[in-house]
């Protein structure tokens, strides 16, 4: 499905102080479908295809991960913070029911 993918992770624009909580923000562009909505046009059941699984590595340490479900809206947009500890990457993998992947990442600069 070309409507799936185009993963974004947005971190802090500059450096940030060792120790700081700082607010990541990401965004897939995901249908999110729950399995329990029907086509209008031919009252069939559309197929659950929805993210079932995501994770934040940080600097090579998986550092939250969690189970999500039909519930959530398409386009699901995801924000969480981290303490800032050292600099490196902060990637994001989003895993769909399907058994798609999709990840982007951002860097973190730690001062």
């Amino acid at each position: 499905m070309s409507d799936i993918g185009s993963p974004k992770v947005k971190g802090p624009a500059g450096p940030v102080k060792k120790g700081d909580m700082v607010e990541f923000k990401t965004l897939l562009k995901h249908p999110m479908e729950s399995g329990l909505r029907k086509n209008k046009d031919t009252g069939e059941t559309i197929p659950a295809h929805h993210v079932s699984e995501v994770t934040v590595n940080y600097n090579g340490k998986d550092v939250i991960k969690s189970t999500w479900s039909g519930g959530v809206s398409a386009n699901p947009y995801y924000a969480f913070f981290l303490k800032a500890e050292a600099s490196g990457p902060v990637k994001v993998t989003w895993k769909d029911n399907k058994g798609e992947s999709f990840s982007a990442e951002a860097k973190l600069d730690v001062q």
